[in-house]
């Protein structure tokens, strides 16, 4: 009925709420990592090189752009049970992967078109193979758009509802715990572990931004 901090002091006393919590917390984790991996080296593909195919994988990488959430649901759900699949953790983070990916494309990509590309010829001129040229110079020129990417699909894969409820089967994750406490009144621990999540994130953010600001003056400085 007032305004209250007792809440704070047992954020983790239900322990539904904290295993709904956990099991997003995991899916977004292997999310970020493997979305993050698959889509900046789709995305230095789509830049760097020209293919057989390359304009309908850029349609692929799109589409779930444009599609809504709940036709990209209900056809991952008729995929798994096409195979048999048990839908549970693993559906979920499947699903996560697939429309997660293309933000990190999207993102990664911007990045890669506004980069010099004389910067990695002269690298291999010195004798580097792409492999080290990729590592110790492409890689660090594109970090801050990955890392932008990774935290875009943390974002997406901590609250998606739509696509997860139609592939979660019995495992709930924190925001489907939410829509189902809602029918009987949503606990104020849901504010709590959500204000965290925010303060956590803006963290992050704010991270990032301190870490871009100090390599920009690094670089001046080396350039003067």
């Amino acid at each position: 009925q007032g305004f209250t901090l007792k809440h704070w002091a047992h954020p983790f006393s239900k322990s539904d709420l904290t295993t709904a919590l956990q099991h997003s917390l995991v899916v977004a984790a292997f999310t970020v990592v493997i979305a993050t991996a698959l889509g900046t080296f789709m995305a230095l593909a789509l830049v760097r090189y020209g293919f057989r195919g390359k304009a309908t994988t850029e349609l692929f990488v799109f589409l779930p752009l444009a599609t809504p959430e709940v036709v990209l649901g209900a056809a991952l759900l008729g995929l798994f049970l096409t195979l048999h699949v048990a839908t549970g953790m693993v559906t979920i983070f499947i699903a996560h992967v697939m429309f997660t990916v293309s933000y990190v494309v999207v993102t990664v990509r911007a990045r890669l078109e506004g980069m010099d590309r004389h910067i990695e010829e002269a690298a291999m001129d010195l004798g580097a193979t792409e492999w080290t040229t990729f590592r110790k110079v492409t890689l660090p020129m594109i970090a801050p758009g990955v890392a932008a990417a990774a935290m875009l699909a943390a974002a997406l894969s901590i609250d998606d509802y739509v696509i997860t409820s139609f592939n979660a089967g019995q495992t709930q994750t924190f925001p489907l715990f939410i829509f189902g406490a809602t029918r009987q009144g949503v606990p104020a621990e849901v504010n709590v572990l959500a204000t965290m999540l925010l303060i956590v994130v803006l963290g992050l953010m704010g991270l990032n931004v301190l870490v871009q600001r100090a390599l920009a003056r690094r670089d001046r400085a080396r350039a003067e």
